[in-house]
């Protein structure tokens, strides 16, 4: 168990450290409360012709400031916007998460966090 453990520690460490990005991705930028801005790339997720994101990990900094400032910036291919995050559940969560299904590896190498997804409506 230990040994597990260390594999999700250095995974999620690795992930967060390179922060990955390419096609599929966005950079997201929340305040915290302090009015200090942090960006952190986040897989995008088209649904319905809306925009969302997936907390999908145990480090969740970024979407706990969302949730308390909802107010952020998204930057796709070098555009950037300004959105509000609305955290969504129901029939609009499970069609989101049914799209978007996360692969038996990805969430063993993760340690099985909860998922949880935010709707992006630009402002």
């Amino acid at each position: 168990m230990l040994a597990y453990v260390g594999v999700v520690a250095t995974f999620e460490s690795l992930l967060g450290y390179f922060q990955p990005s390419g096609q599929g991705t966005m950079v997201v930028t929340t305040m915290d409360s302090a009015g200090v801005s942090h960006a952190r790339v986040v897989a995008r997720l088209d649904s319905d012709g809306q925009l969302y994101v997936a907390r999908n990990h145990w480090p969740k900094a970024w979407y706990d400031r969302a949730l308390k400032r909802p107010q952020i910036q998204i930057t796709i291919d070098g555009e950037q916007g300004d959105y509000v995050a609305v955290s969504v559940g129901g029939a609009e969560f499970e069609r989101v998460n049914s799209e978007h299904r996360l692969g038996i590896v990805f969430r063993i190498l993760t340690g099985f966090p909860t998922r949880c997804i935010l709707r992006l409506d630009q402002l």
